[in-house]
């Protein structure tokens, strides 16, 4: 068990391009020490990376190989999104906060301590695929009173909708290079909200929490 106290709320927050800039610090390793020009121009990940030498699209297989690696030694590249350390903070003065993030479970502990030097105390799962399942777990670990879901890609919103349909999920992207391209799993039906930046995104989800933590008394 994790120590907390059943029946606070519980905010399930994704890390990278939410709490944390990756494609912004992964595109300048690629070009700075890989030979690779990273530019998103569609939502297809894979269609973004091409050999700078001779434009020919990264083959799949080297495109996993060169996240693992950015991931094993390149993490402290990664610099906060706006507002999002100081979000992660009062929203722990409310709640249990807890990163769901999908890296390999070897991964785990770097980013743990990345989540530390960036001051953000929350306890790290990390996953492989869609988070559904895993978010189910967190939760019957946690017993909340309620369950808060943050992530950038509709695809987890989706699952996690699957999974635990009373869920409030905020879709989030904080990354430019990235939320254009992405398609909002509020207007597909599986979020609550798509909000972008934290300055909005906070005082939306502290107003929930309060909702959730002093439900109004039923009348009589």
């Amino acid at each position: 068990m994790s120590g907390t106290v059943p029946g606070r709320p519980l905010v399930v927050c994704d890390c990278d391009e939410v709490l944390l800039h990756m494609v912004a610090p992964f595109a300048e390793w690629l070009a700075e020490t890989q030979g690779v020009t990273f530019a998103m121009r569609s939502a297809d990940f894979s269609e973004a990376m091409r050999w700078t030498e001779s434009g020919e699209p990264v083959e799949p297989a080297e495109i996993w190989r060169l996240l693992r690696a950015f991931f094993a030694t390149e993490m402290e590249r990664q610099r906060p999104i706006a507002g999002a350390v100081e979000a992660m903070r009062l929203l722990a003065e409310q709640a249990d906060v807890v990163i769901l993030t999908n890296l390999l479970d070897e991964h785990r502990d770097l980013r743990q301590a990345q989540m530390d030097r960036h001051g953000i105390a929350a306890r790290v799962f990390t996953n492989q695929g869609p988070k559904g399942p895993a978010l189910e777990a967190i939760i019957a670990e946690y017993r909340p009173s309620h369950t808060f879901f943050i992530d950038d890609l509709p695809q987890h919103h989706r699952s996690a909708r699957t999974i635990a349909a009373d869920v409030t999920t905020l879709h989030l992207c904080g990354e430019p290079l990235l939320a254009s391209h992405i398609a909002c799993a509020h207007a597909d039906g599986h979020a609550d909200a798509r909000i972008d930046n934290w300055t909005d995104a906070l005082p939306w989800l502290l107003n929930r929490i309060a909702t959730h933590s002093h439900p109004l008394e039923k009348t009589p």
